[in-house]
């Protein structure tokens, strides 16, 4: 459906559009609207409101019935990101807080996990053993080939720092039979939280069930370079504290190195391999504290 005639169902004249990523922004007869050409799980925004969570904006369309979403324009302070993520990881613990609840699990539940993760790791060893070998075979190294090259060694360190963490993981859960779920955004970046008189949490179609640690694993690939994660998992922990194999799962996670394709340009590819770098300093440096 076209976005004119989703608002005009709602008597909403549309004058204006601004496009921003994937949303459309409408200024309209009655005020600012967000149009979002997807569908939304109602169930879990049923959950939430059951659980008195309601941080996100209002939602203008009857969204079980929709294929779209259209919501109030909310407006932030000019606060600083430092402050604005410390915020938001508050938010994070409130919607983890209120949406608690423990599930039945057997053995193949977290068996599934470890053989994922067990084998992304083997196809990562795999891949980087490749690209270095074709790497040292050349006379002439590229800018990038040569970084990737003289820094193979940290990256098979994270992989075996990985694998490690993740035996230590399974020894915590192989005997357990509940898991602790929350309600997941599962899209956590500081582009989606907004802070005014209140807090707010917006782009919630990704929504779903699952472990806390998955919205924080998510939060630290989008950030892990931009705030000190230290201090925001200290803060985390102060709301909503995790229990210990949830914090090997979460340090597992975020060990496992990126997978760096060759498909760039040189200086993209630099860029890329460097930032990868400082990446596993940091989080070697993380994982090593005892948060």
């Amino acid at each position: 459906m076209k976005i004119n005639e989703a608002l005009k169902r709602y008597s909403l004249v549309p004058t204006r559009y601004e496009k921003l990523g994937s949303v459309s922004i409408a200024t309209t007869n009655d005020g600012k609207y967000v149009f979002k050409d997807k569908k939304i799980d109602t169930k879990v925004l049923d959950y939430l409101k059951s659980r008195n969570f309601d941080y996100m904006p209002r939602f203008i369309n009857d969204i079980k019935d929709d294929d779209y979403q259209i919501t109030e324009y909310l407006t932030g302070f000019d606060i600083p990101k430092e402050r604005q993520i410390l915020d938001m990881i508050d938010l994070v613990a409130l919607l983890h807080s209120k949406t608690t609840h423990y599930k039945e699990v057997d053995l193949n539940d977290y068996e599934t996990i470890y053989e994922d993760i067990d084998n992304n790791l083997e196809y990562l060893y795999g891949y980087y053993t490749d690209v270095i070998t074709v790497i040292e075979s050349k006379v002439f190294m590229s800018p990038s080939e040569y970084l990737l090259a003289r820094n193979i060694n940290i990256i098979y360190d994270s992989i075996d720092s990985c694998k490690q963490r993740l035996e230590s993981w399974h020894s915590l859960v192989k005997d357990k039979r509940k898991r602790r779920d929350v309600v997941l955004h599962n899209n956590l970046k500081l582009d989606h939280f907004i802070r005014n008189e209140g807090s707010f949490l917006i782009s919630w179609d990704k929504a779903k069930i699952g472990s806390p640690v998955f919205d924080l694993y998510k939060l630290y690939r989008n950030h892990s370079l931009d705030f000190d994660f230290d201090e925001i998992l200290k803060e985390y922990n102060r709301n909503y504290p995790l229990t210990e194999d949830e914090q090997e799962l979460f340090f597992t996670l975020i060990s496992m190195p990126a997978l760096i394709e060759f498909n760039d340009t040189q200086y993209n590819m630099c860029k890329k391999i460097s930032k990868e770098i400082d990446v596993i300093y940091k989080t070697s440096t993380l994982t090593t504290k005892k948060v």
